[in-house]
Formats: C-alpha cells, sequence, structure tokens
C-alpha cells in the first residue's frame, strides 16, 4: 500500500480540487446570481465576497490539484468551507422541509473540510510541485 500513497494522494487532491475549480468558474458565469446569494445570507459587500470567492476557489483548487503550495491552498479552502457551511447551509434555522437537505449539505461542507485540513497537516505527497522540492 506504501508504493500507492502519492499516486493516491495525486489523485484525491485532483478529486477535492476539482470542485473548487469548477464551482469558482460557475459563478463566473452566474455572477450576479452569486452576489445576489450573498447578499441574501446579509453578508455585507456582496460582489467583494464574490469576487473573492471565485479567486480562492480558482486559485486555491488549482494550486491543490498542482501540489503548489498546496498545505497554504488547503487549509484557506479547508477555512473557507467552514465558513461556508455556517453561514449557507444553517439547518438548524432552515424551515422544516429544508432542514434535511440543509444538514447534508452542512456535513458535507464539514467532510470536505476535514480532508483539506488533512492535506494541510500532511502536505501533498511527492506527485506534486512542492513534493519535488523537497
Amino acid at each position: 500500500m506504501n508504493q500507492l500513497s502519492n499516486p493516491l494522494a495525486l489523485i484525491a487532491r485532483i478529486l477535492m480540487a476539482a470542485m473548487f475549480v469548477m464551482a469558482g468558474f460557475s459563478k463566473i458565469g452566474g455572477f450576479e446570481g452569486t452576489v445576489g446569494y450573498i447578499a441574501s445570507k446579509g453578508l455585507p459587500l456582496a460582489s467583494v465576497v464574490a469576487v473573492l470567492t471565485i479567486i480562492l476557489e480558482i486559485a486555491g483548487g488549482l494550486a491543490i490539484m498542482v501540489g503548489y503550495k498546496a498545505r497554504i491552498a488547503a487549509f484557506l479552502l479547508g477555512g473557507f468551507t467552514l465558513l461556508a457551511a455556517l453561514i449557507f447551509h444553517n439547518f438548524w434555522a432552515a424551515p422544516a422541509e429544508q432542514a434535511f437537505v440543509q444538514n447534508m449539505l452542512f456535513m458535507k461542507n464539514i467532510s470536505i473540510a476535514g480532508g483539506l485540513f488533512l492535506l494541510a497537516a500532511l502536505g501533498s505527497g511527492s506527485c506534486s510541485i512542492d513534493g519535488k522540492s523537497q
């Protein structure tokens, strides 16, 4: 199994980061909707938050995929994902008919954040730009 740890780390990084890269690009295409959704949650400067989110998702996701400064990118995306869970998937305050779905989305975000923090703690492995410089 040791022989598989670095290729598996590469696959895991790509799978985990793909969601962020795709989400970032979809926010560009639906920018006004993204801003409206952010504003609907009461966050100030929704346009600025949307732009920063897009930058973090695309740049952080790509950094994780290639393994460049992956620990930093994973830490930042992990914190972002936890915040997103608390702000956008607050199942405890959702109407009863939405609580189950919001709970599942909340738990999904918590799980993804856990994986990102694990990547931040352990690094990206040797199949990465970071791993080549070690």
